[in-house]
C-alpha cells in the first residue's frame, strides 16, 4: 500500500474532521457530499479506493463513507488494507447490493455501520457522528499516551524502578527492600515521580504506568 499515511505525531486534534467518500456513482458521490456539507461537515470525495490510498490523512478526525462494490479494490478489501496498515479510520459501509455475509464480515473487522442503498439521510449522518466521535477519541488517547511518554523519559533510572514497583502494590517499605536503598529515600523518588509524571494520586500514577507498560516491569539497575 502506498501514500496514505496517517502522522505519527496526533496533531492538532482540534481541526476539523473530514469525511471520506469512496463510491464510483458521481450521483451517489454528489448526494452524499451535498448532505454533508448541508450540516457543516468537509468532505473529500474519490472514485476508487486506488485513489484514496494516494491521499494523506489529515492530522485530525476523519472517517470513511465507503461502498462496498468499487472498481478494482473492493470496499472490504480496503478495509482489510487499511486495518493492516495500523490505519485504524472508521469505516461507513453503503451498497446496493448488500447480503448478511457481507454486513456480517463488514462489522467483525470494525465498520461503525452498514447501510443499503436507499438510506434515510439521518441515518448516515447518525453513523458520520459517531464515527467521527470515535476517531476524536482514539487520536486523544494516542496523545495521551505520547504525553506520558514524554513525562517518563524526564525520570531517572532509579525513578522508574520506583514507579514501576509502587505502581503494581508494593509498600514503601517493600520497594526500598527490593532496589536496596532506604525507606526515606524511596519516598523522595516516589515524592519525585509523582511530581515529574503530573499525578495526583497513587491511583491515577498507576493508571499512567499501566498505559505506559511499566506497570510491575522496573528496568535493571544498570
Amino acid at each position: 500500500m502506498n501514500g496514505l499515511v496517517r502522522p505519527s505525531n496526533p496533531g492538532d486534534i482540534s481541526e476539523d474532521a473530514i469525511v471520506f467518500i469512496v463510491d464510483d456513482d458521481p450521483i451517489v458521490r454528489g448526494a452524499i457530499s451535498t448532505l454533508l456539507l448541508s450540516v457543516g461537515r468537509q468532505v473529500q470525495q474519490f472514485v476508487a479506493a486506488k485513489e484514496l490510498l494516494q491521499s494523506t490523512l489529515p492530522p485530525g478526525p476523519c472517517c470513511l463513507v465507503l461502498d462496498i462494490r468499487l472498481p478494482g479494490l473492493s470496499g472490504l478489501d480496503l478495509q482489510a488494507e487499511l486495518a493492516n496498515a495500523g490505519l485504524l479510520i472508521p469505516v461507513i459501509f453503503i451498497t446496493g447490493h448488500g447480503d448478511i455475509p457481507m454486513s456480517v464480515r463488514a462489522m467483525k473487522a470494525g465498520a461503525i455501520d452498514f447501510l443499503t442503498k436507499p438510506f434515510r439521510d439521518q441515518d448516515l449522518l447518525d453513523a458520520v457522528t459517531r464515527a467521527l466521535e470515535r476517531d476524536r477519541k482514539r487520536l486523544n488517547d494516542e496523545k495521551d499516551v505520547l504525553d506520558l511518554r514524554a513525562s517518563f523519559r524526564t525520570l531517572t533510572l532509579r525513578e522508574k524502578q520506583i514507579m514501576a514497583l509502587v505502581t503494581d502494590g508494593l509498600m514503601n517499605k517493600q520497594v526500598a527492600a527490593r532496589v536496596g536503598i532506604s525507606e526515606d529515600t524511596t519516598k523522595i523518588h516516589r515524592g519525585r515521580v509523582m511530581k515529574k509524571m503530573g499525578a495526583k494520586s497513587l491511583a491515577g500514577l498507576a493508571v499512567m504506568a499501566e498505559a505506559l507498560g511499566v506497570r510491575g516491569k522496573p528496568p535493571p539497575d544498570t
